[in-house]
Order: C-alpha cells, then structure tokens, then sequence
C-alpha cells in the first residue's frame, strides 16, 4: 500500500512540476508553425522568382539554414543583438530568440517543400487558366495551391513531427521546456523516470501530430 503511495505522489509531483514546461514546448510548436508555414511560402516564390538576385539570396538562405545545426542558429541568433549591436539581452529574449530561430529554420524547409509541390504541378494548367480568363493570383490560389496542398502533406507532416522533437533544443539558450526540466528533475532524484515521462509525453504529442496530418490526407484524397 505504502509503495503504490508512493508512486502516486511520484507521478503528482512529476504532473506538476513538468505540466508547465509541456506548455513551453507546445507553444515553440505552436509559434513556429504559424511564422514558418507563411514565410516558407514567401521563401518558395523567392527561390523560383525569375529575378537572380532575389533567387540568389534566398538559395544562400537556405543553404545556410539547411547546412548549419539548429542549435548554432539558436546561439547565433540569442548572442548576435549583443555582439553584433551592442544590445543588452534580457531574460524575456530568450522564448523570444526560439521562436525566431526555429521559424527561420524551419521555414527554409517548408520552402523546399513548397517549390516541389509547385513545380509538380503541370504547365497546362496555367495555360488553360490563361485562356479561361484567370488572373495570376486567382491560378495560383484557385487551382495550383489545392493541388499543392495535397501534395505536400506527407512531407510537410515529417517536418512537423521532426519540430515536436526539436523543440527539446531549446535548451540551448536555458530556455525551461520540455526536455529541459525533465533533466533537472532527473538530476536532482538521480532517477531516470523524469526523463521517461518526457519521452511518453513526445510520443503522444507526435502521435497526436501524425493522427490529425493523416486525418487532413484522408479529406484531400478526393480521387477515392
């Protein structure tokens, strides 16, 4: 009796102690989505604009956000306002530094993801669009972008799973999440099971990401 006490006083402390920084990782999940899912789209029509100074800078931008770790990005972008401009960096920069990182990052991937859903699409429907009297902005957003979107998701579904996970870095800059606190708690029991519990709470999180991605496939998959 005393040791199932125990262990419900255990998983209490633990609710508690780590609900609040559940909330810390759901809102970097949340807060990048909504930033990087619209830039990656600005990004996109940058890396097939027809301009090659625009095309240019946005493939040194990507390049770079693909081939350096997140973690640096993190750094660099936390550090730079003090180093660069001289600016003092306050304790609220610090979610403030994640969010910009992460959506920076990520909206780089988002972007490729979009220019292939984009230039999948045939020719001839831009052209039968033209003849039909469709504007630019009306083909794109009337015909191209829900094909776009169909096809995209299951791409679009691996990076979102991939940002769950990834927002355990944000660590880097001692920002409380998920992964973080889980630490300290595993530290300061010198127990594992903080740390499991942590990794029970990923696990729902993502599958919770794939069931409602799967579910938005099933709606779009309008040929069956």
């Amino acid at each position: 009796m005393e040791a199932v006490k125990s262990l419900f006083e255990s998983m209490i402390y633990l609710a508690t102690h780590l609900s609040e920084a559940m909330l810390v990782s759901v809102e970097i999940f949340l807060l990048t989505l909504l930033f990087a899912l619209p830039l990656g789209l600005l990004v996109a029509f940058g890396r097939m604009s027809k301009n090659p100074i625009i095309c240019t800078v946005v493939k040194i931008y990507i390049a770079i956000m693909r081939g350096t770790p997140l973690m640096l990005q993190l750094i660099v972008v936390y550090f730079a306002p003090f180093f660069v401009f001289g600016m003092k960096i306050t304790q609220s920069y610090r979610f403030i530094a994640v969010i910009i990182a992460f959506s920076i990052n990520y909206a780089a991937y988002f972007a490729e993801i979009y220019r292939a859903g984009i230039q999948s699409i045939p020719v001839g429907q831009y052209e039968a669009a033209h003849i039909l009297g469709y504007s630019k902005a009306q083909t794109f957003f009337k015909i191209i972008m829900p094909q776009v979107v169909k096809r995209i998701l299951p791409p679009v579904t691996n990076e979102t799973i991939t940002l769950v996970k990834d927002t355990s870095l944000a660590f880097a800059i001692a920002v409380a999440e998920m992964f973080t606190k889980a630490k300290e708690l595993s530290a300061s029991q010198a127990s594992i099971t903080p740390l499991m519990a942590a990794g029970v709470f990923y696990f729902i999180f993502n599958y919770l990401v794939a069931f409602i991605m799967e579910r938005f496939e099933k709606a779009l998959d309008y040929y069956r």
